[in-house]
């Protein structure tokens, strides 16, 4: 950049003066760096060297003058440290720096080490230092936007990481953002939506990243970017949205009266009760008293693909017929054996029923939603189960709910909220009890909508029961999608959204996102 201010302020003329004079003002003593890899750092330091020499030789052919740039005589401020926990301070005071940028590392908090979470509890700490409940539940990047927003406290300094998007979703926006607002009032000024992190590796690591820019005082205009435009916002939120900063609260109830939502039943059996159509079939051959405890089984995937696998459901077997049954006991000291060994507490009671799952939701008849879809359908294929089916913990149920709510649910309006609220895993969709379905804002319908409504769901089922061999994922793709089962869909839509009072004509996802925060504050503000 110095380069070509330079090229526009000589504009090709040979430079005269003193063999002395250096006309470059921009040195790599300028930039400091922290990495906690020994050779990284050493590679770091080279690459800067090579980087100005690179650029000297660049200002002699501008300047057609010879610079006396070797030995180097600038010096590198790369330092080998754990960036989370080092004084940045000792590395330059904050007050003689501009800008903070960087990549840190990606781990969810999920498969963070003992010393990373504990790195993050140090950090994640209110005024009497005490760690806040949600510290234990942060993306490792979490750590950076929490020392760097410390760090420039009363500052103009300005700040830029790349991260991995899921710090924009789902319980991650409350738990990494609210405080670094609350504590330290940071102000988004510019950020990437979500994309596909692209490397030259054989062996590309499916990552979806964001750039997010933010510092304390920055008044200039703020801009949205993604893969199609740029958007001015006056305002630029945690989830990468315009509009006000509004932190939705994860609730176990609902927010709204409707009938609540429970995760389907986990097996935590080490594999013993769970068995593929083939499997079971040899089974039941051995052991045929065995038939009548089993049952259609179904996690997320299952259900969208319409491939059952089944399951041995004891709950009602008697001690006298489980011992009349040698391979079913069998299975079942395998279970208590599996659960006996594990790590954890609340398993290791479970050994003392390895008969059952964790739960046992067995309805006569539910709405199933799976926990994880494909991001490239317009709408996650939910639908109607029964008790001949027993949901595994990847779907989630909503026992004898009428019509109205399953149409509400499929429509666009729900989706949209989804696809704000929710998280994601990769490009899915990751559906959420207590942020998505617990904190969604339904409305008191009147009798007129809710009998279009329940119209509009039920052509939605019969446009399906048309294509009995087809399966959700083949009646939800985007280009095998029946023209009746779009156009059910599309009237549906057009109910939900007259039924909450929105220009189905003319609003776009945005605009409907907007309006749903409005009533979730708004029935938060009821409540309370």
């Amino acid at each position: 950049m110095e380069n070509k201010a330079l090229e526009k302020l000589h504009n090709g003329q040979i430079q005269f003066g003193d063999s002395k004079f250096n006309p470059i003002k921009v040195s790599i003593s300028q930039f400091y760096g922290i990495e906690i890899n020994d050779f990284a750092v050493t590679v770091a330091k080279t690459a800067l060297w090579i980087a100005e020499s690179q650029m000297m030789h660049e200002t002699e052919e501008i300047l057609h003058m010879n610079l006396d740039f070797l030995p180097l005589k600038s010096y590198t401020n790369i330092t080998e440290a754990n960036a989370l926990m080092i004084d940045w301070n000792t590395i330059i005071d904050k007050n003689d720096l501009s800008y903070i940028m960087g990549n840190p590392p990606f781990s969810g908090f999920a498969n963070q080490s003992r010393k990373q979470k504990e790195e993050l509890m140090s950090l994640y700490i209110d005024e009497k230092g005490k760690a806040l409940k949600t510290a234990g539940k942060l993306d490792y990047v979490a750590g950076w936007y929490w020392k760097a927003s410390e760090y420039i406290q009363n500052t103009l300094i300005r700040v830029a990481f790349v991260s991995t998007d899921s710090i924009t979703q789902g319980e991650q926006v409350n738990n990494v953002w609210k405080p670094l607002y609350e504590r330290f009032k940071i102000i988004i000024d510019f950020a990437y939506t979500s994309f596909k992190w692209e490397s030259e590796a054989n062996q590309k690591a499916q990552v979806f990243c964001v750039i997010i820019g933010f510092s304390l005082n920055y008044r200039g205009d703020k801009y949205l970017y993604s893969s199609e435009k740029r958007i001015k916002a006056d305002n630029i939120t945690p989830r990468l949205t315009t509009g006000k900063n509004i932190f939705i609260e994860s609730r176990t109830k609902t927010l709204c009266n409707v009938p609540q939502m429970h995760r389907g039943n986990q097996p935590t059996d080490g594999g013993f009760l769970i068995f593929k159509e083939e499997e079971m079939n040899e089974f039941i051959k051995k052991e045929p008293k065995s038939i009548k405890y089993f049952k259609k089984y179904s996690m997320g995937a299952d259900f969208i693909n319409g491939k059952y696998r089944y399951c041995l459901w004891l709950v009602n077997c008697t001690p006298e017929e489980l011992k009349s049954m040698p391979l079913v006991l069998e299975q079942v000291k395998k279970v208590k054996e599996f659960r006996s060994q594990s790590t954890f507490e609340q398993t290791r009671n479970m050994a003392m029923t390895p008969t059952l799952f964790r739960e046992q939701f067995n309805p006569k008849k539910f709405i199933a939603i799976p926990k994880v879809s494909s991001g490239e359908r317009r709408y996650i294929p939910i639908g109607y189960l029964d008790d001949s089916v027993i949901p595994g913990d990847k779907l989630f149920m909503i026992e004898n709910a009428e019509l109205y709510l399953f149409g509400i649910l499929t429509s666009n309006v729900h989706m949209a909220w989804l696809r704000s609220v929710g998280g994601k895993l990769g490009n899915g969709y990751c559906y959420s009890k207590a942020l998505v379905y617990n904190d969604f804002p339904f409305v008191d319908l009147k009798p007129e909508h809710k009998n279009k409504i329940e119209k509009t769901a039920q052509a939605i089922l019969d446009a399906r029961a048309k294509y009995p061999n087809s399966s959700l994922a083949d009646l939800y793709d985007e280009l095998t999608m029946p023209v009746e089962l779009r156009k059910a869909h599309q009237q549906n839509d057009i109910a939900v959204m007259e039924a909450y009072g929105f220009d189905w004509h003319n609003m776009t996802e945005s605009d409907c996102v907007a309006e749903l925060m409005k009533m979730y504050q708004e029935l938060v503000e009821d409540n309370k």
